[in-house]
């Protein structure tokens, strides 16, 4: 794995050996600041990185970079995410420039949710490049200083690229190949879509193991604790590329009426553990979605805290 000497956290705990723990932290549906920093107060100091999320499933929000600029103003370090649906070339390369001149230096490249699964449905799509173009123009403008065109940037942005991956979706038998180019296009580190099937997810590590995917960048995890037979249900049935066993349904089903989330939160725990001794693993990223008060309990319960200082 190549140093870039970023200037992130989040790198530098990966490369020293550290379990690396990111949070995550949806910007409001407003300019409501105030509420933007008591949720990423909740993450501070109990997670490495907060990935900051963009316009997550086509929902207007506040933008990935100005949150991230007030996350790192609170102290904490942000994983500042750019989907492809919005913008062309020409704003992705600027917004890179912005956010890292406000202090970010983890970026995660995603395509973003179709718009249609969103609040302005009749909104146009962008993708101008996709999800592996912009891992490649990322670690360009960092590696080489250039722009797209091949124009010399005075500054170049040091980022810890990252990208996502999702172990679940058909056929499954590809979805390795697809991390493999995310890699190769300059991925530094990968975060997983949510994990409830461990059984799969342990045939995809091995798989990417074997292939010496792990050696070339850090693999984490992704968990998301189950508030309800609802949530769970819902993820089973209406969110594509999603895996919830009958067997996790039925463990929330079994502990009684108002003690969902409680199970909930102590599976996703026990995942934690596993993942801590899984093969290729190199940390977990934890997606409490409008749950960010569980999150400084469920690293003490998983033994992830105090998180490493390096």
């Amino acid at each position: 794995m190549n140093e870039n000497k970023s200037g992130s956290n989040l790198e530098n705990v990966l490369r020293a050996g550290h379990f690396a723990f990111t949070g995550e932290c949806g910007p409001p549906k407003g300019a409501n600041v105030g509420h933007l920093k008591e949720k990423i107060a909740f993450l501070k100091g109990n997670v490495d990185a907060v990935n900051i999320t963009d316009n997550q499933t086509a929902v207007v929000r506040m933008s990935s970079w100005a949150a991230s600029a007030i996350s790192v103003q609170e102290g904490v370090e942000p994983n500042f995410q750019m989907v492809c649906r919005d913008r062309n070339r020409l704003a992705m390369m600027s917004d890179i420039l912005g956010v890292y001149s406000l202090g970010a230096r983890n970026m995660l490249c995603l395509s973003g949710d179709h718009q249609r699964f969103g609040n302005h449905p009749d909104a146009k799509n962008v993708y101008d490049i996709d999800s592996l173009q912009l891992i490649a123009l990322a670690k360009k403008m960092r590696d080489e200083g250039k722009f797209l065109n091949g124009e010399a940037i005075d500054v170049a942005p040091k980022l810890f690229i990252g990208a996502a991956c999702n172990p679940f979706a058909d056929p499954f038998e590809f979805r390795v190949h697809r991390l493999a180019k995310k890699i190769n296009a300059g991925a530094d580190f990968v975060q997983t879509q949510c994990i409830y099937n461990m059984a799969k997810f342990r045939t995809f590590m091995k798989m990417a193991v074997d292939m010496g995917l792990t050696e070339k960048c850090f693999v984490l995890a992704g968990v998301t604790p189950l508030k309800s037979i609802g949530m769970a249900q819902y993820m089973a049935k209406q969110v594509p590329g999603m895996d919830v066993p009958a067997e996790v349904i039925d463990r929330l089903k079994g502990v009684g009426k108002g003690k969902a989330a409680e199970e909930g939160i102590k599976f996703a725990i026990e995942q934690i553990e596993e993942f801590k001794e899984m093969e290729g693993v190199a940390g977990v990223h934890l997606m409490a979605i409008e749950w960010e008060h569980k999150v400084a309990q469920i690293a003490e319960q998983a033994k992830m805290l105090p998180r490493p200082v390096v």
